[in-house]
């Protein structure tokens, strides 16, 4: 029989808290036995008759000498009754037992501990359960209260290490997830997420319950107001000792509140639409944010995102009418021009991935006004070139090398400093080919090591404009560069070895931002302004290269590709797909913004090996890992060279491509700067196996794509991240035939 986690359970205080954490450690069968202690003895009765605990006591000190090496003390009573019970169980606490609480305020519990035992002893662990309800007493015990809520723990340094796993090991017993948080910090966040709510709530229900002139207002008060006014249920013993014991940081909280609530009721009065814009828009997209994180949560604790599984069946033909997500590179670049305009940008067709969508908040953050998105529908209301504000803390940017790279061009020309940050795949890509032009143009920027983020942009520094050789094709750093001479004295300019996408350049002019170019050459003048406009963001190529390469290898299949962008730096992967015998077929030609725009329909026609054109490899840099798909199922041998950025995109593509293609049987020899594909010709060419897209959304989508030509089933690991640039990607290959599983 295995041995459980904790001997006795003795818990102080029968309520809600503490009654569910002895229900759930019952359940779970990880204590040996519960003891309660409540000052009420029926209190104690209910508790046993409920099976909440198998004895119950009104006297701490009648159990502690029972009590042995191995159990565990839960203090669950209201945070100023904490040292009261503490002091009982000075000097007559066996050695070896655990003592833990549940108090919403951290430093409260230490001052007890010091004032009871003259400093806090190591077999304390402070601890505070995120989880709750309106309902209080012994009756509203819950054996499912703290099933996916976070527990955070506040060891200090003398903490002994056996108490400390000890507790951590009790709250994951009950399905919680632990987390260790220096006890100051806890009370300041507590005191904005959980203390602050409370105070308005139970402040708002007492104002309207005391407005005699007005008594029809709780009688026609809606759904909102029941929500909002929920937690003023709560027991008001509990939150008075939390407010006397956690004042200092509640009252920090409070000031700050009021400051902003003051200058939203000066909006009002004023009838200041964009201040209330910008408040409302700011708020939803916190709180949508917040909802997306709480509808992952129950599955993001069983299995980490980056865990994420798609399981591709052999075979299928790709057939109909399809359109894909928004352009990303225009996506972002219309949310940063259209952020530093003078005036109202519309943008339509915006692409709604996670990449998109930290440029978005990140300008935001920076004050801002943004509506949507909404069906893809963005309305912008510009600030100009020197309009942005300090944001409070770093600009968190997820996985998008675009926002980073870009944003270090503009943020160099701000006058505050600014931190940019990312996820763990993002602080693995380098940032020194930005930092080191934007350092010549006289911007003090500061990396991590080997020149990876995060970033440390310093305002306020003067800028110059230079002329800069790029010394390897890279539409980021062009663009870098150039947004960084917006702000820079006399002309900048970037001269590229090879052609790169110019959407950049493209969209300034849209913007009426004068931008001279001359083949390989861009070059603009800082002291013109942005001028706000309309954009209609055409469907992705670089998204569409997937179902182009999926109707180019599956037998009997035929797409038509709807308003897809063709921009002449971008259409690199049409051409070696034509080159290969592809049949593809551009119609209804048009401009749309400055950009040109087609239909592109495929079909079905047998491929052959070429050595695929150097000048072609800037213009198709991100679609090539669906083209190594494709040059597997061609006939003959496809050689890839002068491509050596591709290993150090979201992950080296050429070695991970080339693994994942040798795993299915295909014969795949990376080189330094490209790869050489032995191609399958007819028939089936991929066989089964599990295949690791090491968190990259386009390794991931092309072996999906794959397994059109699979003789068994392909598993693809770590795809996750195909949410950053093609939301809705499983759904819509599904929709063309895919047999494709996966979220």
């Amino acid at each position: 029989m295995t041995e459980p986690l904790v001997g006795r359970l003795v818990v102080v205080g029968l309520g809600l808290i503490g009654g569910s954490l002895a229900l759930a450690l019952k359940a779970a069968g990880a204590c040996r036995e519960v003891i309660g202690v409540a000052r009420r003895e029926r209190t104690g009765q209910q508790a046993v008759e409920l099976g909440i605990c198998d004895r119950a006591v009104t006297d701490l000190g009648d159990i502690l000498p029972q009590l042995e090496s191995g159990d565990v003390i839960f203090v669950a009573v209201p945070t100023l009754a904490v040292e009261a019970v503490f002091a009982e169980m000075k000097e007559r606490l066996p050695a070896g037992v655990t003592v833990t609480d549940g108090a919403s305020v951290k430093g409260s519990v230490i001052e007890a501990a010091r004032s009871v035992w003259g400093k806090v002893p190591e077999f304390l662990v402070p601890g505070h359960p995120i989880a709750g309800s309106e309902k209080s007493g012994v009756t509203a015990a819950r054996e499912d209260l703290y099933r996916a809520h976070r527990i955070i723990l506040t060891p200090l340094d003398n903490t002994a290490e056996e108490s400390l796993r000890r507790i951590r090991a009790m709250w994951q017993a009950v399905g919680a997830e632990v987390l260790n948080m220096p006890v100051g910090e806890h009370d300041e966040v507590l005191a904005a997420t959980s203390h602050l709510p409370h105070v308005i709530a139970y402040g708002l229900v007492d104002t309207l319950a005391h407005d005699a002139e007005n008594e029809n207002i709780f009688r026609y008060a809606a759904g909102g107001f029941r929500d909002f006014t929920r937690i003023a249920s709560s027991d008001p013993v509990m939150w008075r000792d939390i407010m006397v014991a956690n004042r200092a940081a509640i009252l920090d909280a409070i000031d700050l509140y009021r400051g902003n609530l003051d200058a939203l009721r000066g909006a009002i009065d004023r009838g200041d639409s964009d201040y209330l814009m910008g408040v409302f828009t700011r708020a939803k997209a916190a709180r949508d944010h917040f909802t997306r994180m709480l509808a992952k949560k129950a599955y993001t604790e069983t299995m980490q995102a980056q865990e994420v599984t798609f399981i591709a069946q052999p075979g299928g033909v790709v057939s109909g009418t399809l359109r894909v997500p928004g352009d990303k590179s225009m996506s972002h670049r219309s949310i940063m021009l259209g952020s530093l305009a003078e005036g109202v940008t519309e943008v339509e067709g915006f692409l709604e991935g996670e990449d998109a969508l930290a440029t978005l908040q990140a300008f935001r953050d920076m004050g801002v006004v943004i509506e949507g998105p909404v069906d893809g529908r963005v309305v912008i209301h510009g600030v100009g070139l020197h309009g942005l504000q300090a944001p409070a803390g770093p600009l968190y940017v997820g996985n998008s090398g675009t926002s980073m790279r870009l944003l270090a061009g503009l943020l160099a020309g701000q006058d505050f400093d600014v931190t940019l940050t990312g996820d763990e795949s993002l602080t693995k890509r380098p940032m020194n080919r930005v930092a080191l032009p934007l350092r010549e143009m006289g911007a003090v920027i500061e990396t991590g090591p080997e020149g990876r983020p995060p970033l440390l942009v310093k305002g306020g520094q003067p800028l110059k404009g230079i002329d800069y050789e790029l010394p390897m094709a890279s539409a980021q750093v062009k663009s870098c560069v150039l947004l960084a001479g917006l702000y820079a004295e006399g002309e900048t300019s970037t001269l590229e070895p090879a052609p790169t996408r110019d959407h950049t350049e493209r969209m300034l002019a849209g913007f009426g931002y004068e931008v001279q170019r001359d083949g390989a050459r861009a070059s603009l003048r800082s002291g013109g302004k942005l001028t706000a406009t309309k954009i209609d963001v055409p469907a992705d190529i670089s998204s569409a290269t997937f179902f182009m390469v999926a109707a180019a290898i599956a037998p009997g299949s035929d797409v038509l590709l709807e308003h897809v962008g063709i921009n002449p730096t971008r259409d690199g992967a049409i051409n070696i797909l034509r080159q290969m015998g592809a049949d593809i077929e551009l119609a209804n030609r048009r401009e749309v913004g400055g950009e040109p725009v087609a239909d592109i329909r495929v079909r079905y026609r047998p491929l052959k090996g070429i050595r695929i054109p150097e000048d072609q490899v800037p213009l198709a840099i991100d679609e090539f890992p669906a083209l190594f798909v494709a040059a597997a199922c061609a006939d003959g041998e496809t050689v890839l060279t002068g491509a050596e950025e591709l290993r150090v995109k979201e992950s080296d593509r050429i070695q991970a491509m080339a693994d994942g293609l040798e795993i299915l049987g295909v014969r795949a020899e990376p080189t330094p700067d490209g790869i050489v594909i032995q191609g399958g010709g007819e028939g089936a060419v991929f066989g089964g196996g599990t295949v690791d897209s090491l968190g990259d959304h386009r390794i991931a989508m092309s072996f999906a794509v794959a397994s059109l030509r699979a003789g068994d089933t392909i598993r693809i690991l770590n795809c996750a991240n195909v949410a950053t640039s093609f939301p809705g990607f499983a759904e819509l290959a599904r929709r063309a035939g895919l047999r494709l599983q996966g979220a």
